[in-house]
């Protein structure tokens, strides 16, 4: 499979139903409310900030139960204008659920650092940056991949109707 197939593949994991001009026009819109996340986070990280990191929980609760993430919005008003960039679509269930996701693991990063274990703090904060990463540069949303396998095994095991 090709890179450009596998990062479609990504994409329609995550709920999206788009053709290839459609995907190539919304390349970096789709990865700037989670690009933004990911600077936001690592520098809460650095900073050792349980203050930031329970702002960025709360980002993730609004992400996680609405159509579109708070930055989502900032794209659509703001930043696509200079960009010449396009509407940023709905998110899809899939990566609503991966907000949802994050939103604990934000949460548990934000507890951790509070209670003064830094570095269980950080280990948790490193692996929700790595997850973040990989769903800003290659659009593989892991929480997404999960549910799908999930949907798919639960699907096979549903009794079917005669």
């Amino acid at each position: 499979m090709s890179t450009c197939a596998w990062m479609r593949s990504n994409l329609t994991t995550q709920g999206y139903c788009l053709g290839d001009a459609e995907r190539r026009e919304l390349f970096v819109a789709l990865r700037f409310s989670t690009g933004l996340c990911l600077a936001l986070v690592v520098a809460a990280l650095a900073l050792q900030s349980p203050v930031m990191v329970f702002a960025l929980s709360g980002v993730g609760v609004v992400a996680g139960f609405s159509a579109r993430h708070p930055f989502d919005h900032l794209w659509n008003r703001v930043v696509r204008h200079p960009l010449g960039g396009p509407v940023l679509p709905p998110n899809p269930p899939r990566r609503r659920h991966a907000f949802k996701l994050a939103t604990v693991w934000l949460a548990s990063v934000g507890v951790l650092l509070s209670a003064g274990a830094a570095t269980a703090g950080l280990v948790l904060g490193g692996l929700l940056v790595a997850a973040c990463g990989a769903v800003t540069v290659a659009n593989l949303c892991i929480p997404s991949e999960l549910f799908a396998w999930w949907e798919r095994r639960t699907a096979r095991k549903a009794p079917t109707a005669i």
